[in-house]
């Protein structure tokens, strides 16, 4: 019979005890690990919740300047595949210029004007565009990007002012009303209007003042790239020279070595 002292017991036992430590600090690792991937989880959808809405971002801002106007989706209604977009119009813009996007067709409405204005060109102008509509060609699922542009004159007289552009968005089942305006000082809309706020008039800005000055700043950019183009392509053409010089030694220098192991000291007498 094998007897048990008192110490194998307490070994024994603090053994079972040390057995056990391991698995309890890999639930609490692993528990831990839990957590942390959902305040990631949350984390990252908070800003796919906040970017779900139709949004509209404008080139410039400037009271009386032409700008593009580009509106982006990126969601269906519901999970339903997007079929159209009507963008209206806000007044105080009379003409608009859609950009055509192969994925969508499009089409101007215009109504007539209670009375005649005459336009930047002093010519008369009898109608207004009143909304624009997007048609696409294969509707765009759900969790798929895609933008529409439109080209406008921002009014003279709007500087401060936010010109809301209401989005019906239409779905192969259902349809999204972007409409709802935002109101400083309270929480944003549930569905709010895509919004564009007018800021100062630029210095030296005339009726085409944007695009002339765009224009300029487009042919100084393209003749700077052209330049450093160049310069990069000469520059190139100096490196891949050294470089091969640089091989060429580097190959003479090996071949050289090379043949002094081979001959090896000479043999002393």
């Amino acid at each position: 019979m094998t007897s048990i002292t008192p110490s194998s017991a307490a070994r024994s036992s603090a053994a079972r005890s040390s057995s056990g430590r391991p698995s309890q600090r890999l639930r609490l690792v692993g528990s831990g690990a839990l957590v942390a991937a959902g305040s990631v989880a949350l984390a990252l959808a908070a800003p796919t919740a906040a970017s779900a809405h139709v949004s509209a971002t404008a080139s410039t801002t400037a009271a009386g300047a032409y700008t593009v106007v580009t509106f982006s989706l990126a969601h269906g209604c519901e999970g339903s595949p997007t079929t159209g977009l009507t963008i209206t119009i806000p007044d105080g813009i009379n003409s608009v210029s859609p950009t055509v996007n192969p994925n969508w067709e499009v089409v101007k409405n215009e109504v007539a004007l209670a009375e005649p204005i005459t336009d930047s060109h002093g010519a008369s102008v009898t109608e207004r565009v009143a909304d624009v509509v997007y048609t696409a060609k294969t509707p765009l699922a759900d969790g798929y990007r895609d933008t529409v542009s439109l080209q406008l004159q921002l009014p003279e007289d709007a500087e401060g002012e936010s010109l809301a552009f209401p989005v019906l968005q239409t779905c192969e089942t259902g349809s999204t009303a972007w409409d709802q305006p935002t109101v400083e000082g309270e929480d944003e809309p549930e569905l709010p209007a895509p919004v564009v706020t007018v800021t100062a008039a630029e210095e030296g800005e005339g009726h085409h003042g944007a695009g002339s000055a765009s224009h300029e700043e487009e042919e100084t950019a393209a003749a700077t790239t052209a330049s450093s183009t160049s310069s990069a392509g000469g520059a190139d053409v100096v490196a891949r020279v050294l470089g091969v010089g640089g091989l060429v030694v580097g190959a003479v220098g090996v071949a050289v070595a090379l043949a002094s192991r081979r001959r090896g000291p000479k043999a002393s007498a």
